[in-house]
């Protein structure tokens, strides 16, 4: 049996940690290549819908990351992402999605290690977690 490898939707800020992305990679920082990348302009422009629709059509897990409050290229946009995280991980648990298939950092464009780093743990997490079951539409069998 083969090991499960997850499949984590990854939505980073265009100035900030996408630039740590990049630094990690031409670093040569290694990590697990189960990441995703979805590039955004900013974190707060990452809404509750898409993060639940990554959900629903199979993701494993779902990382966001921006630039750190107060550092905004947008001045204010990580203080509202910040915001709607909060009421939206609260929500997942509530409809029955596991705590930890939600991940939310700050990471600026100059920490690729740190961008590496937390890129593992939410691998890790994500993995010892499993396949995720909820939100997954299910087809009809075919005989």
């Amino acid at each position: 049996m083969s090991e499960f490898e997850p499949k984590i939707i990854t939505f980073l800020c265009n100035w900030c940690s996408y630039g740590a992305a990049d630094l990690a990679g031409v670093s040569r920082f290694q990590y697990p290549p189960s990441m995703r990348v979805i590039r955004v302009p900013c974190s707060g422009r990452v809404s509750p819908k898409m993060i639940l629709s990554a959900f629903r059509k199979g993701a494993d897990g779902v990382w966001v990351s921006g630039c750190h409050p107060g550092d905004c290229h947008y001045i204010s946009g990580n203080y509202y992402a910040r915001r709607k995280f909060d009421v939206l991980n609260e929500m997942l648990e509530y409809v029955g999605i596991e705590k930890g298939r939600l991940h939310f950092s700050w990471i600026s464009s100059a920490e690729g290690v740190k961008f590496a780093a937390v890129a593992k743990d939410v691998i890790e997490t994500v993995t010892k977690l499993g396949p995720a079951k909820k939100f997954i539409k299910k087809l009809p069998e075919v005989a």
